[in-house]
C-alpha cells in the first residue's frame, strides 16, 4: 500500500504530535508500506529516513514557538506528486493550512483521506487571551474534520465529545508505549545527583510543553504544599516552550532539564518517582503512558490517557477533571507516603507494560486499507462504531 502522510509537525521537534506521527511513519514502513512524508522543510534538514519519501513545502514559523513551523498551502504541489505516484490513502495529522490543501488535492484526485485530532486549539485559544476566538476555532475543526473520510481519535470519551459537535466520522485508534525504552531500569543515580536529589529524596517530574495550556501553575501550586512537608522535594522539568523563561524566574530552585528524546528522555523518567500532570487540554497525553511505564506514581486528571488507563487508587492518583484542592490533595499524598507511592509505581508499570506499538500499527495499516477498498468500490465511507 501506498500512503501518504501529511503533517506540519516532525522529529526533531518535540510535542506529542510529531512523535506519534513518527512512530506511525516509521511502523507503517517497518511492515513493507511505501510511505511519503510531506511537512514543512526546516533550514537544518539532513539526509532522509530509510522507508520514508520526504516531500518537504515552505513554512513559517509558528508565532511564540521558537523552532515550530506551521506549512503553507501547497495544493499544486500535492496534485502533480500524487498524479505522478499515487497514494492509496491518506493522512493528515494536522489541521494547518497545509492540512487544509491537502485535503483538497486528496478530494479533487479522488483519493480516500482521513485526518487525526491531535490537539485541542478551541482549549488553547482561551489560554493565549484569545477565548473570543474559540467558536471559531470550532467551526473550522469541524469544516476540516468533517471533509475526511474518517477523523482518528485516541479515546471513546473524545470521539463521543466530536459526535456531539458535529463530527460525525470518527473512528478509534488507541495509543500505546514503548515499555521497553520506558522502563524503570534506566534509574540512574549519578542523574538524581546532579539534581540535588539523594538516594531516598523525593524527585517530581514534568515532561512536555512549558506553555500557559498545560495548566502548569497548579502544578506548581501542588509542589510547594508538598514541599512544605517534604522540604529537600526536588522539581525536574523536562521540556521547553513560551512560558520556561518566567516559570524558571519565579521558581529558581526548580531544575530545568531542557527537551530530551530517546534514552535520554527515558533515564529521566526512571530516575524521578512523582510525576504531576495537571493538563485537561490533551486530545491524549502520552507523556502519562511514558510516566507509567517508567514506573512513576502519577497524578493526572481524569481525563485522556489517565481516564482510558489509570485506575485511581490502584495505578496511580486520578482527579475529577478541575478539582484543584483534589490535585493537590492527590499529590500531597503520595509525596508524603512512600509506601502508598511505591505500591502505585509498580502497579503503574504493570498497567500499561503490555500496551503494543506493533498493534496500534496493525490497526492503522487496516484502517487505511479499508479506506483505500472502499473508495475503489465507490462505496459511501461509513464510520465504524466507537
Amino acid at each position: 500500500m501506498r500512503v501518504s502522510i501529511v503533517t506540519e509537525t516532525y522529529p526533531p521537534e518535540i510535542n506529542g504530535v510529531a512523535l506519534t506521527v513518527h512512530g506511525l511513519a516509521h511502523g507503517l514502513a517497518a511492515r513493507g508500506h511505501a510511505v511519503q512524508l510531506v511537512r514543512p522543510r526546516r533550514a537544518a534538514d539532513t539526509g532522509g529516513e530509510a522507508g520514508i519519501a520526504a516531500l518537504t513545502v515552505r513554512g513559517m514559523a509558528l508565532p511564540r514557538y521558537p523552532g515550530l513551523r506551521f506549512g503553507l498551502p501547497a495544493g499544486a504541489r500535492l496534485r502533480r506528486s500524487w498524479r505522478e505516484a499515487r497514494p492509496d490513502a491518506v493522512y493528515v495529522a494536522t489541521e494547518g493550512p497545509l492540512g487544509w490543501s491537502a485535503l483538497d488535492a486528496a478530494d479533487r484526485l479522488g483519493i480516500p483521506a482521513c485526518t487525526g485530532f491531535h490537539t485541542r486549539f478551541d482549549d488553547y485559544a482561551a489560554h493565549y487571551g484569545l477565548g473570543f476566538l474559540t467558536p471559531l476555532v470550532l467551526a473550522h475543526l469541524r469544516r476540516f474534520h468533517r471533509r475526511a473520510a474518517a477523523t482518528l481519535v485516541p479515546t471513546r470519551a473524545l470521539a463521543d465529545e466530536l459526535a456531539a459537535r458535529g463530527i460525525d466520522n470518527v473512528r478509534l485508534l488507541r495509543r500505546a508505549v514503548d515499555a521497553e525504552l520506558f522502563h524503570p531500569r534506566r534509574r540512574d543515580g549519578a542523574l538524581r545527583a546532579a539534581w540535588g536529589a539523594r538516594d531516598d529524596g523525593l524527585v517530581v517530574l514534568y515532561v512536555g510543553r512549558i506553555a500557559p495550556e498545560k495548566n502548569l501553575d497548579l502544578a506548581v501550586r501542588a509542589f510547594r504544599a508538598l514541599q512544605a512537608r517534604v522540604p529537600d522535594a526536588r522539581y525536574v522539568w523536562v521540556g521547553d516552550g513560551p512560558g520556561r523563561d518566567a516559570l524558571a524566574a519565579a521558581n529558581p530552585d526548580f531544575v530545568f532539564a531542557g527537551a530530551r528524546r530517546g534514552e535520554d528522555l527515558a533515564r529521566h523518567y526512571a530516575s524521578a518517582d512523582l510525576f504531576l500532570f495537571p493538563s485537561l487540554s490533551e486530545t491524549f497525553g502520552n507523556v502519562t503512558l511514558e510516566a507509567m511505564a517508567s514506573g512513576l506514581a502519577v497524578v493526572a486528571y481524569d481525563h485522556g490517557a489517565a481516564r482510558e488507563h489509570l485506575a485511581d487508587g490502584i495505578s496511580g492518583m486520578r482527579v475529577p477533571a478541575g478539582d484543584a484542592a483534589g490535585f493537590i490533595a492527590a499529590a500531597f499524598a503520595l509525596g508524603v507516603d512512600a509506601v502508598l507511592r511505591d505500591l502505585l509505581r509498580r502497579n503503574a508499570r504493570s498497567a500499561v507494560a503490555a500496551l503494543s506499538p506493533e498493534a496500534v500499527i496493525v490497526e492503522f495499516e487496516s484502517l487505511l486499507s479499508r479506506l483505500a477498498q472502499e473508495r475503489r468500490h465507490d462505496r459511501p465511507v461509513v464510520a465504524a462504531r466507537v
